[in-house]
């Protein structure tokens, strides 16, 4: 059986990417990695982008002859494509309250997105955040606080176990930490759940190794 294919962007910035990489990698599930840099002025790179996909983005995970784009509808593939590895809670409950979660993070929190972009080379350093940015701060506080109070019983992750939604949230953590935004002492404890797992480590590494900067990102 073919390897999958996942395309991503530079590891330092890209968040999407970072998001179906992790679901890979710390469930050991085998892939080829292909990194593709964001924003330079090669067109040779959006031709690599759109040789994986027509919408012209990354992440992008190749299948044999099944291309999924979008980050969360590549953990809902792979998800789908390896049952054992239970991405998704087992109880229906859970699953319900996971897949919601994951959503929200999908479609929402743009302020705390825009003021505080990932940046792994970005020294830890606080930002004056908008109140829509401290709004959206909280929301991902109690957001944690719930998944982890209601479904986290059996281990130090959001749903105990290792799912999509700590792998939809993991960029976050990378945000809280590097703007050294305040937060709680459970929140804390999350954060150092995900930066001990061995896969959100690697990404880190190999991030920070990266030597594009791209300008208007450093800004902040």
């Amino acid at each position: 059986m073919a390897a999958l294919k996942l395309a991503i962007g530079n590891k330092n910035y890209s968040s999407w990417s970072m998001r179906p990489w992790l679901a890979l990698r710390a469930n050991d599930i085998p892939f080829v990695e292909t990194l593709i840099p964001l924003y330079t002025d090669d067109p040779a790179d959006k031709e690599q982008i759109l040789s994986f996909s027509r919408a012209g983005k990354v992440p992008v995970l190749v299948d044999g002859d099944v291309t999924v784009w979008d980050s969360l509808a590549i953990i809902e593939y792979i998800a789908e494509r390896y049952p054992e590895k239970k991405l998704w809670p087992d109880d229906v409950a859970a699953r319900a309250h996971a897949r919601s979660v994951c959503a929200e993070m999908h479609s929402g929190f743009v302020p705390l997105r825009s003021e505080c972009g990932m940046n792994l080379h970005r020294p830890i350093r606080p930002v004056a955040l908008s109140a829509e940015a401290k709004a959206n701060v909280a929301r991902i506080e109690e957001i944690w606080r719930e998944c982890r109070t209601r479904f986290g019983a059996k281990g130090p992750f959001l749903f105990g176990s290792f799912c999509a939604a700590d792998a939809m949230y993991a960029p976050v953590v990378h945000r809280f930490r590097t703007y050294a935004i305040e937060v709680a002492p459970d929140t804390k404890a999350y954060m150092e759940t995900m930066m001990a797992l061995p896969a959100f480590q690697e990404w880190t590494r190999d991030g920070l190794a990266e030597t594009l900067v791209i300008a208007k990102f450093e800004d902040a």
